[in-house]
């Protein structure tokens, strides 16, 4: 019996608590969503077996945890090192800010910006959607969390997971986990939280509208574009230069035409390989005793009305640009200013073909798009610039 005992204590059995039992099953219905509902499974899956991995209890002493981070020691005039645990060495990519560039270089090596190139006009759009970033940052204010906090907070309105974790890293690494989780959460919700914002601010008149087709766009104008665009952007925001560098950079190895075999490995297996280890080690960090608290509840509150909010000022600015113009955009391309890429656009697309299945909104729902994901960037920049 004494050895049975023993033994029992030595499981993760014996050690589990009710926050383990919660976020093991928050992981599994985050598995379940992307293999049943196909929402996001290349994020949903990693982070779900993360969070199921990251709370099963060990041995007090054993070094398991993303948080067993190495350590010196000085002792009878000796120092020493004690090595990290393994789950740590992978977090570090997450808690120094490293994976997030990575993953802006292989969306830069697969991004065609011809179709905000021909239009654009269609920028403001993914400025507009910015708002959200913004107000939300004076609602996590409201709600008292510091300048920093809040600012890292706001960021998840730009619906991009990469960029929420490189400025968490920087301005608020306690709330690391839980602005990961709720990006990465809201990206995969996009085909449930727009529709009906998308529906509830346009008429069907609206949603019915044709838009001309894009101008073809010259490869001297691809060539030209990423460093053009790298040097206006960073001057604005020096903050964005990690994070627009590598995009720019991932896509002038696309568009130079001579460097195909690096932009393949970009977009291939190199963020491939990120985005495994980025979205286990984020689940990794959920551990109930440090995510389940009033502060991640009022994080997720906060980050699905941002979304809303992001969503809205877009579609309400296209509105606005029709005002002044002949050619009339279609409100509903506004809702892809957000820069979840490229899921905003087929939402577009698909609420747009509900009214009129030979309407293609797409390829111009794409501009935004695009532009949304230089703009979160650019925000990013600005929020770490300014906030002291």
């Amino acid at each position: 019996m004494d050895i049975f005992l023993e033994f029992w204590k030595t499981t993760g059995f014996s050690a589990m608590t009710l926050g383990n039992a919660i976020m093991i099953v928050i992981g599994i219905a985050f598995i379940t969503l992307a293999i049943k509902k196909d929402y996001e499974p290349l994020l949903l899956v990693p982070i779900g077996m993360g969070a199921v991995v990251g709370n099963i209890p060990v041995v007090q002493g054993m070094s398991m945890s993303v948080y067993d981070v190495h350590t010196w020691n000085f002792s009878d005039g000796e120092i020493g090192y004690v090595p990290g645990s393994v789950l740590s060495y992978i977090y570090f990519g997450v808690s120094w800010g490293l994976f997030p560039p990575l993953i802006f270089l292989g969306i830069g090596a697969m991004t065609d910006f011809s179709t905000m190139l021909s239009n654009p006009k269609l920028v403001l759009l993914g400025a507009a959607a910015q708002v959200g970033v913004f107000l939300t940052f004076l609602g996590a204010i409201y709600l008292g969390f510091t300048l920093k906090e809040a600012g890292a907070i706001g960021i998840i309105g730009g619906a991009d997971g990469p960029t929420a974790i490189f400025l968490s890293s920087k301005l608020a690494p306690d709330l690391l986990g839980a602005i990961a989780i709720a990006a990465y959460s809201y990206m995969a919700l996009v085909p449930v939280i727009q529709p009906p914002v998308m529906r509830l601010l346009t008429t069907r008149k609206e949603r019915l509208i044709r838009m001309k087709p894009p101008r073809n766009v010259s490869k001297r104008e691809k060539m030209f574009f990423p460093v053009a665009a790298f040097l206006i952007a960073t001057l604005i925001a020096p903050g964005a230069i990690v994070l627009l560098g590598m995009l720019f950079f991932g896509n002038l190895l696309k568009e130079s035409l001579v460097t195909e075999r690096l932009a393949n490995t970009a977009r291939t297996a190199m963020i491939d390989v990120v985005t495994i280890l980025l979205g286990f080690s984020v689940g990794a960090s959920t551990q109930a005793d440090t995510f389940l608290r009033p502060q991640s509840l009022l994080i997720f509150g906060l980050g699905a009305l941002s979304f809303v909010v992001a969503t809205a000022g877009g579609v309400l600015f296209a509105k606005f640009m029709n005002l002044f113009l002949t050619e009339k955009i279609n409100p509903l391309v506004g809702a892809a200013g957000v820069s979840a890429v490229p899921d905003s656009a087929r939402v577009v697309q698909m609420v747009g073909q509900q009214e009129d299945p030979h309407n293609f909104l797409l390829m111009h729902a794409m501009a935004p798009n695009v532009a949304g994901v230089i703009g979160s960037a650019i925000a990013a920049g600005v929020l770490w610039a300014v906030l002291p």
